[in-house]
């Protein structure tokens, strides 16, 4: 769903801080809403209506999430800092989609995650090309285009963290690795945005430079 207007209501907001971040593998790989519980149950509709109230239209407003998570990462805003979560993925199905925590050899994932937001993730989130999986049918970032650019996605986020201070200061022989680790660290990045960052509820209009306030 992609109206000129996009009203972000206390219950879109209550969803998108109830989505389980995941990794789509297919390369250079991106976080993705997990398909088969998006909101942490296997019961994606029940998910909704225990939200908004409304045992019908419930696909209808889960489609609109394409937007509302667009709306969220471009105009929250959170404090660098260290954040724990519950995670989710650490009772869902391993196979469905990645998890830059699950050991390979176990397959096991920790309950708990403490990480580190930098500001070098915040720079980032924004930047983050949110569109829809059709074919599992969730919000995700495209996992070939991350930052929406046909360059490579580490050119990419070279521009984005330009203007970063201290950003600079990391690079080094292995600074191609350095962003490989950074990009995969926004599958916790961006669960701890979508928990803790602030945002209310309201209109936004879509731009040539994306969501704003209407």
């Amino acid at each position: 769903m992609s109206d000129a207007v996009y009203d972000l209501s206390l219950e879109r907001i209550a969803l998108i801080r109830r989505m389980v971040v995941a990794w789509d593998g297919a390369e250079p790989g991106a976080p993705t809403v997990h398909p088969a519980a998006p909101y942490g149950s296997l019961d994606r509709d029940g998910d909704i209506a225990n939200v908004t109230g409304d045992d019908e239209g419930a696909e209808e407003e889960h489609r609109s999430l394409e937007d509302g998570l667009a709306v969220f990462v471009q105009n929250a805003q959170l404090k660098p800092g260290r954040y724990q979560y519950h995670n989710g993925l650490a009772k869902l199905d391993p196979g469905a989609v990645g998890d830059v925590f699950r050991d390979a050899a176990t397959g096991e994932t920790p309950d708990v995650i403490t990480f580190a937001v930098t500001p070098e993730h915040l720079a980032l989130i924004p930047r983050l090309n949110v569109g829809w999986n059709a074919a599992q049918g969730v919000p995700h970032v495209d996992p070939q285009r991350p930052y929406g650019e046909d360059a490579s996605y580490t050119a990419a986020m070279t521009r984005h963290l330009a203007a970063v201070a201290g950003a600079a200061a990391n690079d080094d022989d292995d600074s191609e690795a350095r962003l490989m680790r950074l990009h995969r660290e926004l599958q916790p990045a961006l669960q701890i945005f979508l928990r803790y960052a602030d945002l209310g509820p309201g209109a936004f209009r879509r731009s040539a430079a994306g969501w704003q306030p209407a």
